[in-house]
Order: structure tokens, then sequence, then C-alpha cells
């Protein structure tokens, strides 16, 4: 298939443009019909909401309120009044407002406080919030706003309201793009290059949210679901794309033509890309384990952005590769290339450095990891799962604003007032019992309708205050139960404390399922039992720390304000199960580029400390340029407008760089070091029961013509050049020659002194080194069936003419 992309490049372009633009059309012609379903079956607050749908049917709008307060005097004043009397009639007015409630009438008298400083007007409009034209709502803030005069202050609350703060559409996402863009462009030194993860992320991206925008017809998609869709999207649509371009660079560089470069990248990184994608999919889908129906939407809008992103990946992007061809590396690299031919692709530098440092001490680095991880871990034990509201934006917004002049004026109840629904009449001493329960500020029961009775419980403290909580207990657990009567406590308040219990009782087994999951795939992989134990430990390290910083950002109140979010408050109680699907799956990404590698290597040598030093080494670079890229995807969401987003933005960019910076670069090597052969065991029983699934087949270099060989199996020859004092030469030139002379493989050593040559056979083979300044030594090798492990030591200085020197 990738050939195929690679040579039709303009009809898969084609395509892939007609699917974006025709989907564009189709969703701008059916608009979206989100849907923020976040009762739960069976809860009392579901039952709740049922009976007062029964009794009020035709509440189906959004209710906002209007505040205002006064500096002096009170809001009674004839000259107050006349400013905003006039106001609220002219907002009645307005098509798509169905009733405004006027504290000024006879009815209205509790919308008043007691000192007369603040008063309130509610507007219902008769669409939900989502539904509400843009125009209408701003229309009604400056209509509303206009009545302010020097010690007379307006402000406006609600849903809708809330809608005329958010930023411009796709901020976010164009800031995260931009970012990505700079680190990609010091990744490659391409221009071309750089703009090939981000066309091929927004197209996978952009076909996902159109998608989604038409499913919410179809199915209850929440509000928030786009947003956590285009998040998870860019951030592995990028890194997909990265992955497969690396892997097309390195093989132009080692000289191959570049159509069978990116068919080469494409059967390798291609094979881990669908994988990695796999995988995110199926932890995206551990969250239907939840039985919420609100995760249903979310899963369908992520998952479809994911699956999108893999196939832009496997599809677009080698037809990208074919209109770029060689301008994919960069002019210094294309002249390098022309003058100086292939070059080898070992890893040297501060990887290879860095992955020998951790092979000699293991342990320090893992304690120093763990030490790490364990104090960013801390807040966990304090979380609180809840939900956030308007209290939460930041202080210069007018949502902010109207929220703390209710709270002043009426008590911070008012907020988030309770609503205990009885099916029939409710009887006297239900609503004496919830007057004199501690806790209430105000009780107010309406007549029945429809044969249910609503009282209206104001609480003395706010909807995310844990005596609230307890107070929703008290009524369900002990007043209305000694009451005798049939009733049920709902409002939005206590929804979300249905929703955040009914995820803390259901997320143990979410997380058992996305483990076994992760631990069973692994298992068929990379046939072992120790790596993916290993796995899932670091998993759940990684969510536990990246929990601990959300925490202490979002609910202690550690820079909320500088960031720009808002107020500290409880975590999105639906948030732990978003993000340790996505933290699974992009963890399981960077195991498997990780594991794959130091695999190949252990299958090909047998020698476990070479395989996690040279697994390392190689994919350490690659794997920190896309948890960088990620991180500033993730990071920019914080721009979003939306609290959830900017929460679940800066969790999962916290969580990526501990995941790849700290647990994939030093405590997993370290690990794997310290645990030897014993990772890679795998019972011989289950060895012959499990299926074969190849993750990223090793790449094969081209074979030159030779001799024919004395006939057996291949093997390799590894081992370091050291100097006397035992320091690594690193560059050194090592070749192995057959007994008569001919070259079979030439490599040069890394940055640590280790290198490796294949042997196509057993036998006796003669092995030169040389290096500037320490001069050549030669010897001969007696490779047997297995890999042989033989190191060189190099004096410096020129050796004596003739001297041939054999450490081993």
């Amino acid at each position: 298939m990738a050939r195929w992309c690679y040579r039709h490049r303009l009809v898969v372009l084609l395509l892939w443009l007609g699917a974006l633009f025709g989907l564009g059309a189709a969703s701008s012609a059916a608009g979206t019909n989100y849907a923020n379903v976040f009762s739960l079956p069976d809860t009392d607050s579901a039952t709740a909401y049922d009976l007062m749908e029964k009794a009020f049917p035709e509440r189906a709008g959004d209710t906002d309120t209007v505040v205002w307060k006064v500096d002096d005097g009170s809001v009674r004043d004839e000259s107050v009044r006349s400013r905003i009397e006039p106001a609220l009639q002219e907002i009645g007015r307005v098509q798509g407002v169905g009733e405004v409630t006027d504290p000024y009438a006879e009815q209205g008298a509790a919308q008043i406080s007691r000192d007369g400083r603040i008063g309130y007007a509610q507007i219902t409009f008769t669409e939900q919030a989502n539904a509400v034209p843009k125009e209408l709502i701003e229309d009604v803030v400056d209509t509303a706003r206009a009545a302010e005069r020097d010690g007379l202050q307006v402000e406006l609350g609600g849903q809708a309201i809330a809608r005329t703060q958010e930023p411009p559409q796709g901020t976010a996402e164009a800031v995260g793009i931009l970012a990505a863009a700079v680190v990609l462009f010091l990744a490659f030194g391409s221009l071309f290059a750089m703009l090939l993860p981000i066309v091929v992320a927004i197209a996978g991206v952009g076909t996902g949210m159109i998608a989604t925008m038409l499913m919410s017809h179809v199915a209850d998609v929440p509000e928030v679901a786009p947003l956590l869709g285009s998040l998870i999207g860019l951030g592995v649509g990028i890194d997909y794309a990265l992955f497969i371009v690396t892997r097309h660079r390195r093989g132009i560089l080692r000289g191959m033509k570049p159509e069978e470069a990116a068919v080469t990248a494409l059967n390798t990184s291609g094979r881990a890309v669908l994988f990695a994608g796999g995988t995110v999919c199926i932890a995206l889908a551990g969250m239907l384990v939840m039985n919420m129906r609100f995760l249903d939407g979310v899963v369908i809008a992520t998952s479809l952005t994911v699956v999108l992103s893999v196939l832009a990946a496997i599809t677009l992007l080698p037809a990208l590769l074919g209109l770029l061809g060689v301008r994919v590396l960069s002019r210094r690299q294309r002249r390098r290339l022309a003058a100086a031919g292939p070059e080898p692709a070992e890893a040297s530098g501060l990887a290879a450095r860095w992955s020998s440092y951790v092979q000699r001490r293991p342990r320090p680095v893992a304690a120093m990891a763990l030490v790490v991880m364990a104090v960013l871990a801390i807040p966990v034990l304090s979380i609180r799962l809840g939900a956030t509201d308007q209290g939460n934006h930041q202080e210069s917004t007018t949502t902010r604003q109207a929220y703390d002049l209710l709270a002043e004026g009426f008590g911070p109840g008012v907020n988030g007032p309770l609503q205990v629904v009885v099916d029939g009449d409710a009887p006297e001493s239900l609503v004496n019992a919830i007057r004199s329960t501690e806790g209430v500020a105000q009780v107010a029961a309406v007549p029945p309708a429809n044969g249910v009775t609503v009282i209206q419980v104001v609480p003395t403290t706010s909807p995310q205050s844990e005596q609230t909580d307890q107070l929703i207990d008290r009524l369900r657990d002990d007043v209305i139960p000694r009451s005798g009567a049939e009733a049920h406590v709902g409002g939005v308040t206590a929804v979300f404390k249905d929703f955040a219990s009914v995820t803390g009782d259901r997320l143990p087994y979410f997380v058992a399922t996305i483990i076994a999951l992760g631990f069973l795939l692994l298992l068929v992989a990379f046939r072992s039992l120790v790596v993916p134990l290993t796995a899932a430990l670091m998993n759940l390290i990684a969510a536990a720390a990246s929990f601990g910083v959300l925490v202490a950002i979002f609910q202690w109140g550690w820079g909320t304000e500088l960031i720009g979010v808002g107020k500290e408050g409880p975590i999105t109680s639906f948030l732990p199960v978003i993000m340790l699907s996505l933290l699974f799956g992009l963890s399981m990404d960077y195991q498997v580029f990780l594991v794959s590698r130091m695999h190949e290597e252990w299958v090909h040598t047998k020698d476990n400390a070479r395989a996690v030093r040279v697994g390392l080494a190689e994919t350490s670079r690659v794997i920190n340029s896309a948890a960088l890229i990620m991180i500033c995807v993730f990071s920019a969401f914080v721009l979003s407008g939306d609290m959830e987003g900017a929460m679940a933005g800066i969790g999962l960019a916290a969580a990526v760089a501990l995941d790849a910076f700290i647990l994939r670069t030093a405590l997993v090597p370290a690990a794997m070091h310290m645990l030897g052969k014993a990772n890679w065991w795998l019972p011989d029983w289950l060895e012959k029961r499990l299926p074969h699934l190849a993750v990223e087949p090793k790449e094969e270099a081209p074979v030159a013509e030779e001799e024919p060989l004395a006939a057996g199996r291949a093997s390799v020859v590894h081992g370091f050049i050291r100097t006397a004092d035992g320091g690594p030469v690193e560059g050194a030139a090592v070749t192995l020659l057959t007994k008569g002379g001919r070259q079979l493989d030439r490599v040069t050593s890394l940055a640590d002194g280790s290198y490796i040559v294949s042997v196509p056979a057993p036998g006796t083979y003669l092995l030169a080194t040389t290096a500037a300044s320490y001069g050549s030594r030669a010897g001969q090798v007696v490779v047997a069936d297995g890999p042989l492990v033989y190191d060189v030591e190099l004096a410096e200085g020129e050796p004596a003419e003739g001297e041939v020197d054999a450490v081993n």
C-alpha cells in the first residue's frame, strides 16, 4: 500500500482533499447537535431529573442571570430602577428569549438581597445554551451592560453567557501547531520535513473533527468531546508522522532511493504506528467499562480522530514523501550525501553517553527517578472529584463577577441550589425538616405541577464545597427517610456529586481493564512476562505523578491565576477516566518504540546489557522530540477557554513529560539493566500458545555480492573498544574480514566504545580495528553458534611495525 500511495501521490492527495472539503460542506449544512448528558441511570439525581421533566416540560431552555450591585443606597432606588427595568424589558422582547423574571415585580422580592444592594433577574432562552445563536447572546450582554453607570455594576452569568468569553475557535490548536513546528524544524533542519507531520496531523484532526460534528446528530456527543478529540489527535498525529519521517530520512541517508526508503519506513515504523494507534483506541474504548452515557460520546470523538490520524500517516504521508523526494533532507544533508556518500546511522553524542551512564549506574538512576515521581505523586492523596463552574473562571470575566456578586448578596449556595422532588404533594413535615437541617440557608416549596412537587433548597455553602456534598447525603440518608415521603434530591450540584461517586466506584475496574489489555498486547509483541509487568507498573507511576501535578495546580491553586485558568476547585469527575485512557495509549506508544528496538537487539545478540543500551541510545532522541511536541500541543489547550480542556492539557503535558524524560529515559532502562536476562523470560508452554505479532520488523540492509560461505546460522561479534585505562574510544573503524582478506562488515564504534558486526556463519574470521591516534589492531576470532563478545584495547601512539594485538 505504501508503494501504491507513493507512486499515485496525486490521486491520494485529491482523495484526501475531497474527503476534507466534502465532509466540511456536509457539516456546514447540518450544523452541530452536541448534548451534555450528565445524568446517570439508577441514581437519585437521575430520578429527580425525570420527575422535573414531568412537572415542567416547557422549561427546556437555558436559564442565565443578570446581576447588579450599587455602591450606595439600594437597588430599589428610582435612579437604579429607571436604568435596569428598561434594559430587562428590552431583553424580554428579543426573539429567542422566552422569559425574564423581574425582581421589581410582586413575586420577585426574593431576588433582592437583605441589605438591598444586590439584585438579579433570570433570563430563560427558548433553546439550550449551545443552540442559542451567539449574536443573540452578545445582544443580551450589550443591552444589560449598557445600564451600567458610576456606582452601578452589572454582570451576567450562565452557560449561554459563558460562550461570549470563549477565545476564537482554533486558537489553542494554532498555538500548539506553531510550537510543534518550531520543535520539528530544530529536529529536522528542513522546512519541508517540518511541514510533513503538521500537514498529516491537520488532515487527520480536520476530518476527525468534522466527522464528530456529523456524529453529534446520531449520538449523544458532549461539547467537550471535539476539544479532547483535537487535543489527542494533534498529539498522536504529529508524533506518528514524526516516527515515519525520521525512519524515511535515515533510509535516504544510508543510501536508499527515496521510494525504497518510504516503503521501508512504512513497513517498519508504519507498522509500529498501526500498533500504537490500535492501543490508543483500545485504551479509549476502555471508557465504555464505566457505563456512563456522557463518556460514550467522548470515546466516539477521540477514537474517530485517532483512527483518521493513523490513516493519514499511512496513506497521505507516503504520497507527500513522493512529492518531496530527497528534499525531505536539509540542503546541508543533501550536499554531504552527494559529496561523501551514504553515512552510518549509529547513535552517538549525548544519547549514547547517557545510555552508557545508565548502564554503569542503574541503581542510583532508578532511585533518583523513583524519588522524583514519588514526590510529584504526593498531592494525589488529597484528590477530590467534583465539577467546575463559573466560580472557577478568571476574576476578570463577567461570569465570575456575577457568580461572586450572587454569593455576596444571597450566600454561596445560591449558585448551586438543590431540588428535592416529591412524586405527589410534599408533606409540611418534610419542608420543616429540611428547613431545620444543618447546612440549609433557604427553603421554598413550589406549588405542585403535574402531580410533582419541587422544594428549592439553597445550601449555606458553595456548590463545590465538601459541606454541600455532606448536606446532600444528610438529606438522602436521614431527613427524607424520616419524613416518610418518596422524594429525591436533584439539581446540577447533586448530578455532579453522583457522577463523581459513580466514577470513584468504577475507576478501579477501569484501571484494571486497561492495564490488563496493555499487559496482553506487550506480552504478545515482545514474548516476555517482565516487560509488560514493568510497563504496567510504569503506567501507574506516571498516572499518580501526573495527577499529583494536576491536584497541585487546579485543586490547591498553585499558579492557576498565573497561567490564566481561574480559581482552584475540585478535579472534574470525568477527567481521570479520560486522562488515564489517553495516558495509557501514549505511554504504550513510547514503550513500544523503545522496547521494540531493545527486543530486536536482544534477538540478535542475546546480550541484555547491550540490547538496553543500544535501544535507549537509538530511540531516546526521537522519543524526546515526540514528547516535546506533545507537551507543546497539550499545554496550548490552556488557551482553549474551557476549564476541562485546560485540565486535560496540563495533566497530559505533565504526564508525557514525566513519562518520556524520566520513566522511558531513566527508570525503564535502569530497571531493565538490573533485571538482566529475566527481562526476556517466557515459559516454553506459554511461548507455544501465544500468537506471533511483529510490531516493527528489522530493516534489512542491502546484501553485497559475496563468494559462497560455509552454510550455517548467522551471528554477530560485539564488544567495546577501550583505551589502556578503560576509557571508551569513539569513532574507531571496526572491520570483519574473511581469512582471505575480503571485507564482510564495517562499522564505527559509538560514544561508549561499543560496536557490533554481523557474521554470516560460524567460522574463523579476522577483526581489524583502526582509530586516529591509536593505530591499528587485528586478531583472529572464532565464532560458534551464538554471538561472540570480543573487546579490543588500543594503546595511544603508532604500534610497532608488524604488531598485531587481540585482547581476548
